[in-house]
């Protein structure tokens, strides 16, 4: 018998494996099941206002791997990106389903086109205590697409399950 796709995540994210391997196999459960063209997990030091695109998963190589150094996240970063703000203040999960559609107060296109290239995206908010510990960044390239209500209570469950091996991974850096 298989297990749900959620079951299925619950139970990688739960294995006896190291932080990075655990989200990285969450990773490569929900691009797929997403279908999505790009996964991405931001991991943040809340104390420190640090963070950086960590782990990725891609449908395949021609898609663009966005990871990056640590970088210092509550200055400009925020000043320029309304989705970012909304993580910062611990908002709900933001999903977008036409870039080139939504309005200045939900994302910055230029920021986003240069920035990500995406066409669609959700930007799942990993936050404990009003404190940002992440962003998961599915995405799509190319064309809008309408994110389910089946996706979104998928990505809504999957957050949860990620802040403890998003804080495990942190402290695991030394980070925290």
């Amino acid at each position: 018998m298989s297990l749900s796709p959620l079951a299925e995540l619950t139970a990688v994210l739960a294995a006896e494996t190291p932080p990075a391997e655990a989200l990285q196999r969450a990773l490569d459960l929900i691009g797929p099941h997403l279908r999505a063209d790009r996964c991405f997990l931001y991991v943040r030091d809340p104390a420190q206002a640090r963070g950086r695109i960590a782990l990725v998963w891609r449908l395949d190589e021609a898609v663009p791997d966005p990871r990056h150094d640590w970088q210092n996240d509550t200055g400009e970063l925020p000043e320029q990106d309304p989705l970012f703000r909304a993580a910062l203040a611990a908002r709900p999960s933001v999903y977008v389903d036409d870039v080139q559609e939504a309005g200045p107060k939900v994302l910055n296109q230029e920021f986003e086109r240069r920035t990500f290239g995406h066409r669609a995206l959700v930007h799942a908010h990993i936050t404990d205590n009003s404190q940002l510990w992440g962003i998961l960044q599915p995405c799509v390239f190319g064309h809008p697409r309408h994110w389910t209500a089946a996706e979104r209570d998928y990505v809504e469950a999957a957050v949860p399950l990620l802040l403890p091996v998003v804080k495990e991974y942190m402290h695991g850096l030394g980070k925290i």
